[in-house]
């Protein structure tokens, strides 16, 4: 790496020794609508092999059969999508469709001395976050100016970076993989017949749905006094735990909340239908959660959680929901899910082995997830080093 940064200095050195051009983004990039990709229908299956995407965290949605309207993208003739609301974007170079009118599709304009690639890593670096719901591109966004070093430097800083970002695919998929085989364990080993005894949630624990109180912007508050407040979407996927919350509510709000103690578990009932969680704070509940309190001695809370996590029980969640009119868990679909009640002795053995996957496959602070943090700061390091430049006075 060393060597590689000492050939860019050397270039910049020799190139551009008075400072490099900056451009307005609008100056060098095209967009365009994404209207006519916007799919038909969001009956996703694996089974497809078109990818519907979001310039949001989520990326990709799904996969759908429909054959018209694709966006034809490749290695060769990449594109940048654009969240035109949050300003989310990512690099694209497959063919795809979209979710909603919400974006812009970037492309570098006719006759631009530019490596796509470069301006991709170079609006990486710009440090924007909207304060209102409104279109940012051309208000905006367009606006950001960004440094064009000759195409010689442009074309070796993306290599670069790139290598850094094989890197990173690499221990991904690496993350990946172990994950799969957590899952399959996890599977295996929750996995009963009749040679233990069944009971329903309902019958070893007490089923509440959260409570909101309204309006809610009266109880939001910034007093650190406040209460926790757990809302739908601000937990961490992977995470078995709610350590902290973004907001907090007053202590009159949280009287018209649901208000649990450090160690209850809750279920989301609306988004992600089924995700446990077990609390680490004491903290009120937004109504998209349902609380499992009172939870019966004869079962280890933690054995609990692991249970609900199998693609069984999200598939009998998902069953009761398609099968009738309602929209989300309530209180009696949840209550009928059966428990399998092993000794607590065999219970306290299978979340020892399953904590310690858990771990290696989501603790940030060893192993995989570890390196891969390390990697990824390495990476944001350098490519703020190597987009740095000082600006040519004209």
């Amino acid at each position: 790496m060393k060597t590689q940064l000492s050939k860019i200095e050397k270039l910049i050195a020799e190139l551009c020794p008075n400072g490099v051009e900056f451009r307005e983004l609008g100056e060098i990039l095209d967009y365009e609508r994404p209207s006519k990709y916007i799919v038909k229908s969001i009956e996703y299956s694996d089974e497809y092999s078109t990818p519907v995407l979001t310039a949001g965290q989520s990326f990709i949605l799904g996969y759908i059969d429909e054959t018209e309207g694709i966006y034809k993208a490749s290695k060769e003739n990449a594109v940048i999508i654009f969240d035109d609301f949050t300003t989310s974007f990512h690099w694209v170079n497959f063919d795809f469709k979209v979710k909603s009118s919400a974006m812009k599709m970037l492309r570098p304009k006719g006759g631009a001395e530019i490596d796509f690639r470069f301006i991709y890593f170079a609006i990486r670096c710009i440090s924007y976050k909207p304060q209102d719901h409104a279109r940012q591109w051309i208000a905006q966004y367009s606006k950001f100016e960004i440094p064009i070093p000759p195409l010689p430097i442009q074309q070796e800083i993306v290599k670069t970076l790139d290598t850094f970002t094989e890197l990173e695919a690499e221990l991904e998929a690496e993350l990946e993989a172990r994950k799969k085989q957590y899952e399959y364990y996890r599977e295996e080993l929750l996995t009963y017949g009749n040679d233990v005894e069944w009971k329903t949630l309902g019958e070893i624990a007490t089923i509440q749905r959260g409570a909101s109180p309204r309006p809610i912007h009266k109880y939001i508050t910034e007093d650190p006094m406040g209460v926790p407040w757990i809302k739908i979407g601000d937990t961490e996927t992977n995470s078995k735990y709610i350590t902290s919350t973004k907001g907090k509510i007053t202590q009159e709000g949280s009287l018209k909340s649901r208000v649990l103690g450090k160690g209850s578990l809750i279920l989301s009932n609306s988004m992600s239908y089924g995700r446990p969680y077990i609390l680490d704070i004491k903290g009120a509940i937004h109504d998209g959660w349902a609380s499992i309190s009172n939870i019966s001695q004869e079962i280890n809370i933690d054995f609990l959680y692991y249970y609900l996590l199998l693609s069984k029980v999200n598939s009998y969640w998902e069953s009761k929901i398609n099968s009738g009119s309602v929209s989300n868990l309530n209180s009696n679909i949840i209550k009928s899910l059966k428990i399998p009640l092993p000794p607590l002795s065999e219970q306290q053995r299978i979340v020892d082995i399953l904590d310690k996957f858990d771990s290696l496959v989501s603790d940030i602070s060893i192993g995989l997830p570890a390196e891969l943090k390390a990697r990824k700061q390495q990476y944001e390091y350098y490519r703020n080093k190597l987009l740095t430049f000082t600006k040519r006075n004209n």
